[in-house]
């Protein structure tokens, strides 16, 4: 079979998501580096793929390319117990990944992206400010849902763990401590030790 092609950055949680899955289901998959920083995404070549410019991007053998990390999600995942076995199970799952792309993205991963990519500049700190509550609602209403749930959904493993987890696990880089989030951070550890996993590799 011919292998997927990955275009993305090994710091990004929104690229890491992917990576997590394939490791899961063993896809393989050929991986393309991709600096945003250096206009990688904006070249005519990149954007014929993408128009809008974001990583990560899939390519299928086909020629066909799929954007936005959590569709990605959906579609390698389609068929497979990552995405549920009923249509409740699947909302569900897609309620949480939501959640992580209105409620929690915005807030802990662009603090993160603030700090370690762009260098923690001055004139951002108050936008930094202004995310920090965001981050922290994000951060109890999923402890609220683990302190009874082993997993986002409940006992069962999936990709809104998956969504959750790339930015979450390093929420301290973008300067939120996971020290009063227990079960969070049981979470954490429980997906860290699953044979499968595989580190996010900073490249």
């Amino acid at each position: 079979m011919e292998k997927l092609k990955i275009y993305g950055d090994g710091r990004s949680g929104n690229c890491y998501k992917l990576q997590l899955l394939c490791s899961e289901m063993g896809v393989r998959y050929d991986w393309e580096e991709v600096d945003i920083l250096a206009g990688d995404t904006r070249t005519t070549e990149f954007l014929s793929k993408n128009p809008n410019g974001r990583i990560p991007l899939l390519e299928l053998p086909d020629g066909r390319h799929l954007a936005e990390s959590n569709a990605i999600l959906c579609y390698l995942a389609d068929g497979s117990e990552f995405f549920g076995n009923d249509a409740w199970s699947r909302a569900k799952i897609l309620q949480w990944m939501f959640f992580e792309q209105y409620s929690h993205e915005p807030y802990i991963a662009t603090s993160r992206f603030i700090i370690q990519y762009l260098g923690n500049p001055p004139d951002r700190q108050p936008e930094l400010a202004q995310k920090k509550a965001g981050g922290e609602s994000a951060l109890q209403v999923m402890e609220d849902q683990l302190q009874s749930n082993d997993y986002i959904t409940g006992a069962t493993f999936n990709i809104a763990d998956i969504a959750l987890f790339a930015y979450t696990h390093v929420a301290d880089e973008g300067d939120f401590d996971l020290s009063a989030y227990a079960g969070v951070r049981a979470w954490l550890e429980r997906i860290q030790q699953r044979q499968a996993y595989t580190p996010m590799v900073k490249k």
